[in-house]
């Protein structure tokens, strides 16, 4: 006679409703050119293991962007998500600062 204890599976307990902790990036939108999707550049700074001089490098994230809100120069928080396609990995999480040459082009045509 053993008594078993069942442990309710509360929606905390999954990793999916939990908000499970996935990667972030932060980096700047270089293309908008393609339908939904962004293009987004990441520089990293990392010290030279014998050199210890600071060395950038850059990568470029193709991420989902589905209201098509990001324009060229933003600064944009991506997160990673699911293969969306070939290359997509990753989806505009928010922009984090608006590009000031966007702001001049939409300022541009009001006055016309």
């Amino acid at each position: 006679m053993t008594a078993t204890t069942e442990v309710p599976q509360t929606a905390a307990a999954t990793p999916e409703a939990s908000g499970a902790r996935r990667n972030e990036k932060v980096g700047n939108v270089v293309s908008t050119k393609m339908q939904k999707t962004i293009v987004v550049e990441v520089e990293m700074r990392k010290a030279h293991p014998k050199y210890k001089r600071i060395i950038k490098s850059s990568k470029k994230f193709y991420a989902h962007d589905e209201q098509n809100s990001a324009r060229v120069g933003d600064v944009v928080r991506i997160r990673e998500s699911r293969p969306l396609s070939k290359l997509k990995r990753w989806a505009l999480e928010e922009i984090v600062r608006r590009s000031s040459l966007t702001q001049m082009e939409d300022a541009a045509p009001k006055a016309s």
